[in-house]
């Protein structure tokens, strides 16, 4: 698995989505991953966001998935995991999680990983961090 020590500026997009009930808004940010060529199929990237926990990128028949790189049960990265069609499988105590909803299989973890859309735009891999704010209620 390879690691991405730096990324390329990040762009924001101004989604000022206001959940009424909480009373929080979120905007999100993409973040370049790298090409689609950087990421072979059944492997993944490491990318460490400014502000943000590190995420793995996925490539699978299904297409690029993300989730946070740490394992829920323990402190492994899923990045160095194995995978098979759209599960990661944790090298530390093998607790699989599904790419695209991030929820684990069973035992040893219990709770899921966050996943992130991914978008892809002329070759170039884009991971979206989306994050919530509190905002001054009227």
């Amino acid at each position: 698995m390879s690691e991405t020590p730096s990324l390329a500026p990040a762009r924001s997009t101004d989604a000022s989505n206001v959940d009424q009930t909480s009373e929080q808004a979120t905007s999100s940010t993409l973040v370049y991953a790298g090409t689609t060529d950087s990421v072979q199929f059944g492997e993944a990237l490491r990318i460490n966001p400014p502000g943000a926990a590190p995420i793995a990128v996925f490539r699978t028949d299904e297409g690029f998935f993300a989730i946070d790189d740490t394992c829920t049960h323990q402190d492994a990265s899923l990045a160095d995991g194995w995978v098979e069609d759209c599960t990661v499988e944790c090298p530390l105590h093998e607790a699989c999680f599904d790419l695209r909803t991030g929820v684990p299989s069973g035992p040893p973890a219990s709770r899921p990983v966050v996943t992130h859309a991914v978008r892809v735009v002329e070759g170039a891999v884009y991971v979206e961090i989306t994050h919530a704010r509190d905002v001054d209620a009227a």
